[in-house]
């Protein structure tokens, strides 16, 4: 198999944010199965799904990988525990969350290690979708219609997403 392009939710909450979200770039592309490509913007966003817990810094990135899927998955899940997150409340406070957005124009289905790509619930988080209509505005998922910046333009929630620190083109 050949390189794929893959889009990488990062989002981080807990401590140093932005120190979160560049140590969890460089520890992804020190392997040589993965090369950083893009990055969107820094966005400071409003917690989803348990509120009550402090704002999140959140960036897509573009990555070219020889990994498979759950490969893939297994390396963003050894950086998140490297970097010292822990298991806890679901939608809770984190110190990093790598999320498998999209792998090319793959979709997939596991229950174990459970991986599923598109990822279920992009559609419905304007922290993802914001920062990925930077990257790939005219993208369409076939799974959620329209392309990604129309998704992001009529997501709820658009309001809590500002921008934290501006990529550079």
């Amino acid at each position: 198999m050949g390189e794929v392009t893959a889009y990488l939710g990062l989002g981080s909450n807990i401590g140093d944010r932005d120190l979160n979200l560049s140590k969890t770039m460089n520890l992804l592309t020190r392997s040589p199965e993965v090369t950083l490509e893009r990055s969107s913007s820094i966005y400071q966003t409003e917690p989803w799904g348990l509120v009550d817990q402090p704002k999140f810094l959140n960036s897509v990135i573009e990555i070219k990988t020889s990994l498979d899927p759950i490969n893939l998955l297994a390396h963003t899940q050894t950086i998140e525990e490297g970097l010292g997150r822990r298991i806890g409340l679901r939608f809770g406070p984190r110190l990093i969350d790598i999320d498998l957005l999209l792998y090319g124009d793959q979709s997939i289905f596991h229950e174990q290690p459970n991986l599923q790509i598109p990822h279920p619930r992009m559609h419905l988080r304007a922290f993802v979708l914001i920062p990925l209509a930077e990257l790939i505005p005219n993208y369409v998922i076939k799974q959620f219609g329209p392309s990604v910046l129309e998704l992001s333009e009529n997501v709820g929630g658009q309001e809590g997403v500002v921008i934290w620190h501006m990529t550079t083109p």
